[in-house]
C-alpha cells in the first residue's frame, strides 16, 4: 500500500507476487494484487487473479466479482464494472456487497437513477453503515425525492452519530427546502462535533444572514475565518450583510 500511494505499482505487485508465492492462499494480497494490476492497465493479469480468489473462497462469496468490478472502474470501464457489481448481487443474494459496489459506483458517477435501488438493496440486505446511507440520501436529493432523502440521512446520523456526512445531507435538505432554522440546527449539531470546520462555519454564517440575526452573522464568518475559509467564500458572505 505504501508503494502504491507512492506510485510505485510494479514494485507493489512484485512485493504482493512474492508474498502470494509464499503463501498462495493470502487471500488479502490477492484482492490488492487484483486493484493494483488494473491499475497498471493488465487486466488479464487481474481477471486470472480473480479467478484465482474464486478457487480459493467458498462457493457463493461475492467478493470475486465486486474486486473485478473494481478493477474496471480503474481501467474506466464503468458499464463492465456496473455489471460485475450486479453479478455479485446474483451471485450472493442474501450479501449487501454486491448492491452496496454497484450503488456506490454509479452514485459516484452521477448516476443517480441507478444508484438509488441498488443502494436500496444493499440495506435490505444488511448495509447499515453511514457512508451507504449518506450515498443514498445523496442520490435521492439529487432525484428531488427530498423526503426520502432526509430518511436516508437520518438513518445515517442514528448509525453513525459521531460522523457529520449525514447531518451536511440534512443541512443540505434543509436550504433547499428555505428552512433556514433546520439548517441552521444542523450546521450547528456539525459544529458541536467538528469545532475548526470551515464550511460548517460558514453554512451557519449563511443561515443566519437569511435569518436577519446580522451580529450572529458577523461573528460566524470571523469563525469560518479563524478555522480556514477560504476568505474569497467569507467576503462573498460580508457582502451579503451589506445589501
Amino acid at each position: 500500500m505504501s508503494l502504491a500511494r507512492q506510485h510505485r505499482e510494479r514494485e507493489a505487485v512484485a512485493v504482493l507476487r512474492a508474498e502470494i508465492a509464499a503463501r498462495p492462499d493470502a487471500i488479502a494480497e490477492r484482492r490488492l494484487l487484483v486493484r493494483l494490476l488494473a491499475a497498471e492497465g493488465d487486466l488479464p493479469g487481474a481477471q486470472r487473479e480473480v479467478d484465482e480468489l474464486e478457487r480459493r473462497l467458498p462457493a457463493g462469496d461475492p467478493s470475486p466479482l465486486v474486486e473485478l468490478g473494481h478493477a474496471y472502474e480503474l481501467a474506466h470501464r464503468f458499464e463492465e464494472a456496473l455489471a460485475a457489481y450486479d453479478d455479485a448481487a446474483a451471485k450472493a443474494p442474501s450479501s449487501p456487497a454486491g448492491p452496496r459496489a454497484g450503488g456506490m459506483r454509479a452514485a459516484r458517477w452521477g448516476e443517480t437513477a441507478v444508484a438509488v435501488p441498488r443502494l436500496e438493496e444493499a440495506i435490505r440486505r444488511g448495509a447499515r453503515d453511514a457512508e451507504t446511507y449518506h450515498a443514498l440520501g445523496l442520490a435521492l436529493t439529487h432525484e428531488q425525492e427530498l423526503d426520502r432523502a432526509e430518511v436516508a440521512y437520518r438513518a445515517g446520523i442514528a448509525a453513525d452519530p459521531g460522523a457529520v456526512e449525514n447531518l451536511l445531507g440534512l443541512a443540505t435538505l434543509a436550504l433547499r427546502r428555505k428552512d433556514f432554522d433546520g439548517a441552521l440546527g444542523a450546521y450547528d449539531e456539525i459544529l458541536r462535533r467538528r469545532p475548526r470546520f470551515a464550511s460548517g462555519h460558514l453554512g451557519r454564517a449563511y443561515c443566519l444572514i437569511q435569518l436577519g440575526r446580522r451580529d450572529q452573522a458577523k461573528a460566524a464568518l470571523d469563525d469560518a475565518l479563524a478555522a480556514g475559509a477560504e476568505p474569497t467564500f467569507v467576503e462573498k458572505q460580508r457582502g451579503l450583510l451589506i445589501r
